[in-house]
């Protein structure tokens, strides 16, 4: 038998809310009089888990109703956070480099925004697990929080003794602790919102999803950079160090307009009767998911290396398209890309039940070909031109927002089964920040070694690649209830002999194997 794994719920608990931190050491030293021996839970059998799941999975009571309607609101406020904080080096990148040209390198710039990055893929990974194995509240609260400390440290950042360098090694740090919060809010407000608008609005679950997800994060960009024209016009282009500081201080505000109403939510009702807390048999996950694990990590690696770089370092790219560099120009057209790549949101919304999940997938995929050769052959030409390489840049940004970036997340809250769903979330997510990192860590070297249109050429190539995983590995859950998944999954354990606690608080119980319990089922 293997070792139970540690019980984080008592470690992290102080995040739930303030009048739980006064009765911490009582919870503590009550643990065992309070957690049922495994003995004394109902045991139920997967027949039996499989008919109270879909008879409870949409018959909420006015609480547990309100609970998955401000849980999906919730999960927007929370996200749109993420989008500004993904966006918000992409003119400070050109900030940075006025105010410090010989410090502000490729590699520091690099480093910088890396950063982010591998804070994200950290609390992706952990947070999932936080998800799955603790509970939607905590993960929740612990990610807003971890926004909230790092963008403070990032609007306070300074070197010592005024050092350039010391500065950015300072950002860097900042922006890691920002990352891990960032990454979090991924699985933690996903998997919540997937599952509230599973309990609310079933049959519109998919565009619910996106308009609260993807769409929030791409406004984060248009947002970002209004935020910054708003803020260099009312400090002058003389007070750089000013606007990129008030810049950052706003993404504090942010995550907090949703503290309150985290710490008051409740968990759905597919997590209360499908978590599995203890003895996770990820061996059984693996094996009965690994096609799909393959689709989701490997099709967001790809869309992540694409378009990750070319958000962060557009504002690069524009300026230098604009022959004078001027920074309020920049920005300006930046927004224009911005909004041009927003509508590609709600068309995806609008296809996801009308075309499917996969195939809305492979045909922003094919946006990529069509668009990174158009661009990357014809870009001496087009970039002479500069309101023609904006639209069809934007064009090309749209096409992914429509396809990949609205369905990755998409497919990846609807693919696994509740007790899982944060762990593989938070694992395909964490694949597709590692090709954000690699495509950034790659864009500058791609640049100097190759040209610039070969950015946007293999961005091509990666649209093929995607579309075919896609294809192969990518499920279509279109209009799949998730309470039937996750009585399959239940089924599947039995089947395999698993035998383990199932929910929490006054939902859960014990699955037994099914063949050993449908003969004593007058025992049940």
């Amino acid at each position: 038998m293997s070792r139970e794994p540690f019980n984080l719920s008592h470690q992290l608990v102080f995040f739930q809310a303030p009048s739980v931190l006064m009765s911490i050491e009582k919870d503590i030293n009550s643990v065992d009089e309070k957690e049922p021996k495994a003995d004394d839970l109902r045991k139920v059998t997967a027949k039996t888990y499989e008919a109270e799941q879909r008879a409870a999975a949409h018959d909420l009571n006015k609480k547990e109703s309100l609970s998955a309607y401000f849980t999906i609101l919730a999960a927007g406020f929370g996200l749109i956070s993420d989008g500004y904080q993904n966006n918000l080096m992409t003119m400070s990148n050109v900030i940075f480099k006025q105010l410090y040209p010989n410090d502000y390198t490729s590699n520091v710039s690099t480093r910088v925004s890396n950063s982010l990055l591998v804070g994200a893929v950290l609390g992706q990974i952990f947070v999932g697990l936080i998800c799955d194995r603790v509970g939607r509240k905590v993960a929740l609260v612990s990610t807003t929080l971890l926004i909230v400390i790092g963008a403070i440290l990032g609007t306070a950042a300074h070197g010592a003794h005024g050092s350039a360098q010391g500065l950015f090694w300072f950002l860097t740090i900042a922006r890691g602790i920002t990352g891990v919060g960032v990454g979090g809010e991924y699985p933690a407000s996903s998997t919540s919102a997937s599952e509230a608008a599973n309990e609310t609005a079933q049959r519109n679950r998919g565009p619910v999803f996106i308009m609260v997800t993807n769409f929030v994060l791409s406004f984060g960009g248009p947002l970002a950079v209004s935020v910054f024209l708003i803020v260099l016009s009312a400090a002058g282009e003389n007070h750089l160090e000013t606007v990129w500081r008030v810049c950052f201080g706003i993404g504090i505000l942010l995550p907090l307009t949703v503290f309150f109403f985290r710490l008051r939510m409740l968990s759905s009702k597919l997590y209360r009767k499908g978590a599995i807390k203890r003895r996770v048999p990820y061996g059984l996950v693996f094996k009965r998911y690994w096609r799909e694990l393959i689709g989701t990590c490997g099709a967001w690696f790809l869309y992540d290396f694409v378009t990750f770089p070319n958000g962060v370092f557009s504002g690069t790219i524009i300026s230098s398209v604009i022959h004078n560099g001027d920074i309020k120009a920049t920005a300006e057209w930046q927004l224009l890309l911005g909004a041009i790549a927003l509508p590609g949101v709600l068309v995806g919304a609008y296809l996801c039940n009308i075309l499917g999940r996969r195939n809305t997938m492979m045909l922003g995929f094919s946006g990529y070909l069509l668009f990174g050769l158009i661009i990357g052959l014809a870009y001496d030409k087009i970039t002479k031109i500069i309101p023609l390489f904006v639209i069809f840049y934007g064009l090309m940004q749209s096409v992914g927002n429509m396809g990949p970036g609205d369905m990755l997340g998409l497919t990846s809250s609807e693919s696994y089964a509740t007790p899982i769903r944060g762990t593989c979330y938070g694992l395909s997510a964490a694949i597709g920040k590692t090709g954000a990192a690699v495509g950034t860590q790659a864009f500058t070297p791609i640049q100097n070694n190759l040209g610039k249109r070969w950015t946007f050429i293999i961005a091509a190539i990666c649209g093929v690649a995607g579309v075919l995983i896609t294809y192969f590995c990518v499920p279509d859950m279109t209009g799949v209830d998730l309470a039937d998944e996750d009585a399959k999954f239940m089924k599947y354990l039995a089947d395999n002999g698993w035998e383990g606690e199932v929910g929490e608080d006054d939902e859960k119980g014990m699955l037994a194997d099914h063949h050993v319990a449908e003969v004593g089922s007058a025992e049940i």
